[in-house]
This record gives C-alpha cells, structure tokens and sequence, in this order.
C-alpha cells in the first residue's frame, strides 16, 4: 500500500456550517500527496451528509464516528488510522491556503531531521487569549503553539506518547513532551493556515496554549 507523505486529521463537533470550508481547502491544495482522516466526534447536526460528498468523490478522504469524548482523544484516534509518513491537523472551522501543504513538504525535505514542525499562522478575528497557567492574563497568539499547525514524522508519537486528554492545552504539553525529549523542533512563519477565532466555540477564544 502507497504511503502518503501527509495524513490529515480533521477533528470535528457540531462544525455541519463550517467544516466544508475546511474541506474545500484541502481539495484547493497544490500538493496532492495526503490523506484525510475525519473524526467526527458524535456530532447530531448533518456533519455526516456534509462530509458524505467529499468521501463519495475522492478515496482519499475517510470518515469515522465516535462517541463525543473530546478533542484529544479524537486526534488521538485519528493518529491510530493515519498511514502518511508525517501527521498534520486542520480544525474544521480553519482552512488552509493552496500552498500549506506544499511548503511544509519542502521544508521537511530540506530539514530530514526535523520531526515536528509548527507554526505559520494567518489569524482571522481577535488574537488575544486567556494564558492557561493564568487566566487573569491575556496573552498573544503569536506567543503561544497552535496545535493546528504541527507536522509530526508519525513515528514519533510511539516514542514520546500520544496527546494528553486535558480540559484545554493539550496541543501545549505534547510540545513541550516533545521539546524535553531532544527531539529537533522548526518553525515556520509562513502564514498558510488561517485560523479562525470567530467562531463561539472555539476553545481557544477562552484559553491560550502557551
């Protein structure tokens, strides 16, 4: 079986108005070598039916259904049926511009070393959350990991574990598991994936993940 550079895990609840954007993007990409792996997290909207036309036209978009147990456990989960060589994420309610997956492709091949690579944000609304250590703090996103924006070599979940299934921050404490591991780390500020915060249920509108 072909091994697909990327596997895309796309984690979703309640999302029915908004994940087809996130979906659209990824058709949009210039860089045709992933996969799509959708967690719907027991969602009771039409997720499904929206979804439903993009599996239906293209094999290398899969859907699953759990139980609604939380974003790590979802991402979890999509990890155990991704077969790409590197792991990336995409929040339904994000998108990614044509060239995301592309230039994180390039940046992987000319850094072989490299297992985690983050960062590269466009921010659509307001930028400023709550720190997570102190919630009478307001932080910038721009301090903080965006967990949407991490690339990890697959393999590295087996040596450093999987994300931890906290309230809010779990995006944070895998980086920093992976940091105090030795593992060699790159950011990128190429902005290729826009992250909405005007959505009301976006966790991170309350919490930063710093």
């Amino acid at each position: 079986m072909t091994v697909p550079f990327f596997s895309v895990i796309i984690c979703t609840y309640q999302r029915a108005h908004l994940i087809q954007r996130a979906l659209q993007s990824l058709v949009l990409q210039q860089e045709l070598d992933w996969e799509a792996i959708i967690i719907d997290d027991g969602s009771t909207d039409d997720t499904e039916q929206v979804v439903q036309k993009y599996t239906d036209g293209d094999e290398r978009f899969r859907y699953f259904r759990n139980d609604h147990v939380g974003v790590a456990r979802s991402r979890n989960s999509g990890i155990g049926y991704a077969k790409g060589l590197f792991v990336t994420f995409l929040d339904s309610d994000d998108e990614y511009r044509a060239d995301h997956l592309s230039s994180r492709r390039e940046m992987l091949l000319s850094n072989t070393d490299v297992q985690l690579l983050h960062g590269g944000v466009e921010i659509i609304g307001d930028a400023m959350v709550r720190d997570r250590f102190d919630p009478e703090q307001w932080i910038h996103l721009d301090d903080c990991v965006i967990g949407g924006t991490f690339v990890v070599r697959r393999d590295l979940f087996t040596r450093v574990g999987l994300f931890s299934e906290l309230e809010y921050g779990d995006d944070a404490e895998f980086f920093e598991r992976v940091a105090s591991s030795g593992t060699l780390i790159a950011r990128t500020d190429h902005p290729s994936y826009r992250y909405y915060r005007d959505s009301p249920d976006a966790l991170t509108r309350t919490y930063g993940t710093t």
